[in-house]
């Protein structure tokens, strides 16, 4: 289904990154398709697919556009929180939402702040107030006595918030770089709450007080709608709020597996290129005058040239299934080693994924010759999307972490970034 998808939306590519046309049917087809269910678990009627399956379909996707691909990212994300920390009844209502169709974007970037862990949007408990001891509800006769400390079983519903509990919160604050957010039904919003703590609140698109702007204007990934989320008190019930931070307490794969989607983005990415470049030598590149063939295919220089980014754009892919293994590997048993050794194992499949989408689009250029750089063709658009892309977090922090890991056995930090 992902290939055939893939295929569908390759070929209105160009043009919607041209014409930044934003891709709704497009993402109509995916919701449709089950594709973004597939990681529901099977107690709760999803299919539950492994971390390898789940990466090939992003680079599948990316494969054919980087943008579209882009945009479920979160979706997975998120909805990996609530296999982590969501209570049943969270579990049991988002999940039936996914399986529905209904799609996750997010609101957890915010521009301005010290750095991309300052995250200052806040959640402010409303807390249910204890009725005075006199109080008797409109229309109500006066209860009879009972006994000191009893309370009459008739007067407390089922589902009553104890006086003091945290009935609801009001959410203030603002986002950028809110992939998804435009054409979501739900959005997971990252913000603090009094102790300071990471919550995300799972917020409806169309709820009083959100506001979601299409003000995104990256040289690449175009038509993502990366764009800004404006929060203004808005109304969150206390069973939308998942308390994020427990997830950073013990061994955890939250960083992981969205590093292996960002890296199954970028190798689809480094794939798209290379064969874009392969097919535009062998139909429309002249040779070089001093070549000697009467192709530009034949020429052994080029040959060469394609040969040294086949070996990235391979071992991008290699490295990137040995990490989806390994991934796989420590949700079968999670302990602080096989989640360290899932961190180190992505961030190396991340670090070769980037380089190889950035140099392949980039020597793109160089195989192809002059005619590929005409802005009509929009050849260019590989470059955009990878340079954007790669600078969600950089790879040199990742190649620090390699090198501690393998020389002193430094485990990984737990930030959600590896």
């Amino acid at each position: 289904m992902a290939r055939e998808l893939a295929d569908e939306f390759r070929a209105g590519a160009a043009e919607r990154d041209r014409e930044r046309r934003l891709p709704r049917a497009e993402l109509e087809r995916l919701s449709a398709s089950g594709l973004l269910g597939v990681t529901v678990p099977r107690e709760h009627g999803g299919a539950d697919v492994s971390a390898r399956t789940l990466a090939e379909i992003f680079r599948l996707l990316a494969g054919a556009d980087a943008s579209l691909a882009q945009i479920p990212q979160s979706h997975f994300v998120y909805i990996n929180v609530l296999r982590r920390q969501g209570t049943p009844e969270q579990r049991e209502f988002f999940f039936g939402e996914v399986l529905a169709g209904r799609r996750f974007g997010n609101a957890q970037s915010e521009a301005g702040t010290k750095h991309v862990q300052d995250i200052r949007t806040r959640l402010t408990p409303v807390r249910e107030a204890p009725l005075p001891d006199d109080a008797v509800p409109d229309g109500a006769a006066p209860a009879d006595p009972v006994p000191d400390g009893a309370v009459p079983a008739d007067t407390v519903p089922d589902d009553a918030v104890p006086a003091g509990a945290v009935a609801s919160y009001l959410l203030n604050g603002q986002k950028h770089y809110s992939t998804g957010a435009l054409f979501a039904d739900w959005i997971p919003v990252l913000a603090r709450a009094e102790d300071d703590a990471l919550h995300v609140a799972y917020i409806p698109r169309d709820a009083p007080g959100v506001t979601v702007l299409d003000d995104w204007d990256g040289m690449g990934q175009r038509t993502t709608a990366s764009g800004t989320v404006r929060l203004v008190d808005v109304a969150v019930p206390a069973d939308r709020v998942v308390p994020h931070h427990l997830t950073f307490q013990g061994p955890q794969l939250h960083g992981a597996v969205a590093q292996l989607l960002h890296a199954a983005i970028d190798a689809g990415i480094a794939a798209a290129a290379l064969a874009e470049a392969a097919e535009f030598v062998r139909t429309k590149s002249r040779p070089w005058f001093e070549s000697g063939y009467e192709t530009a295919a034949e020429d052994p220089l080029l040959i060469q040239r394609f040969g040294e980014l086949a070996l990235q754009v391979r071992a991008g892919e290699a490295l990137l299934a040995a990490a989806a293994d390994a991934v796989d590997a420590a949700s079968a048993d999670l302990t602080d080693d096989s989640a360290a050794e899932a961190s180190i194992a992505v961030a190396a499949a991340k670090v070769r994924a980037a380089e190889a989408a950035v140099e392949t689009s980039s020597a793109l250029f160089e195989v192809a010759g002059t005619r590929s750089a005409l802005d009509s063709l929009n050849l260019n658009r590989y470059w955009r999307d990878a340079r954007t892309h790669t600078l969600h977090d950089p790879v040199r922090w990742k190649v620090q972490h390699i090198g501690r890991y393998v020389l002193s056995g430094t485990r990984p930090p737990r930030h959600g970034l590896l």
